[in-house]
């Protein structure tokens, strides 16, 4: 009974262990065969990958060549359009260096080069030219359109013009008994013979010989034109005195102006004074010629002395008679902001 249970002791290991011999033994195949499939497929994938990226590379370089050549056609339009702007702006800085170098070549028209030069206010000047004064390389010239280059010889009354002179500007107290121009064929005393100035200098506009106070002296032919221009209404006040007290009627008439030979006057400020009738302050923005004697002979007076005591934004305060002095920089630049031009300093 033992070795009967021993044996089959011995055998139940045996038969529990067929089974798993058995399974070893058909798991084994089954691993080889997933490993086959498994690098089949692995294979597969990557021959399909490969047939793939293949493909793609066709269907790349295919698209991509019409696509270089249309991006090729695209940049050489870019480049074609920025050389066509390049060109015109070229062309447009070659335009513009063309007006450029045409107005230098133009010159300036010989009035503005005779004022700059410091010759006289424009309205001088223009008579220079026209009564044959004025030469350009030795021809005479008389049409005020003509202009002048830089390289050439102007001269005037047979004296050398240079192009462009220091710009200086004086403020006179203009006493009695002087002539208000550059020079006199009598002889007789300027205004120019007060101020010793090594530059060519002259006086803008007039006052009568025996007319005392402001008087602008410079060599500034644009402020001077502009100044006694009657468009721009440059005040001038005068201090006049009378044979006779004048009626506050007259004074009301000269106020909304008056009727005379060459015209009605402006409007302008009438200030009587207070303790004696027969001095009246008068505010002009006109300067006709002796205007302010004219207004006063036609209401039946008579002006004993006149003396204009502001031009512009300048007066004579603190400035004697027969005295001058130069404008300061601030003055100066007034003067120039009043009418519209640049600034000098």
């Amino acid at each position: 009974m033992r070795a009967r249970q021993t044996k089959t002791s011995t055998k139940s290991p045996i038969r529990k262990s067929t089974p798993k011999s058995t399974d070893k033994t058909s798991s084994r195949p089954e691993y080889r065969d997933q490993k086959r499939s498994r690098s089949r497929s692995t294979e597969d994938v990557k021959n399909t990958r490969t047939r793939n990226k293949g493909e793609s590379k066709r269907t790349d370089r295919t698209s991509s060549r019409p696509e270089s050549r249309d991006d090729k056609r695209s940049h050489t339009r870019i480049s074609s359009d920025r050389t066509n702007t390049h060109s015109k702006k070229s062309t447009s800085s070659t335009n513009r260096g063309k007006k450029d170098i045409s107005a230098k070549s133009d010159g300036v028209r010989i009035n503005k080069y005779l004022a700059d030069a410091g010759i006289g206010a424009r309205r001088a000047v223009e008579e220079y030219i026209t009564s044959g004064m004025v030469k350009v390389n030795g021809n005479i010239v008389t049409d005020l359109s003509t202009r002048v280059q830089l390289d050439d010889f102007v001269t005037v009354k047979g004296e050398p013009v240079t192009d462009r002179r220091f710009l200086v500007y004086f403020l006179l107290n203009k006493p009695k008994d002087i002539i208000t121009t550059a020079s006199d064929e009598l002889g007789r005393t300027t205004v120019l013979d007060l101020i010793r100035s090594k530059y060519r200098v002259f006086p803008v506009g007039r006052l009568d010989r025996n007319t005392t106070g402001a008087l602008l002296i410079t060599n500034d032919g644009d402020l001077a034109y502009r100044l006694t221009h009657p468009k721009f209404e440059i005040k001038r006040e005068y201090k006049v005195g009378l044979d006779k007290d004048i009626d506050l009627r007259d004074a009301r008439k000269i106020s909304h102006g008056v009727e005379l030979e060459d015209g009605r006057t402006g409007a302008c400020e009438v200030f009587v004074e207070p303790k004696d009738h027969s001095v009246v302050r008068l505010i002009l923005a006109e300067g006709k010629n002796r205007e302010v004697r004219r207004i006063f002979e036609s209401l039946g007076y008579e002006v004993k002395k006149l003396d204009r005591k502001r031009f512009a934004t300048l007066s004579t305060t603190g400035l004697r008679r027969g005295e001058h002095r130069q404008l300061t920089k601030a003055e100066v630049r007034e003067l120039r902001d009043l009418v519209g031009l640049d600034r000098v300093f």
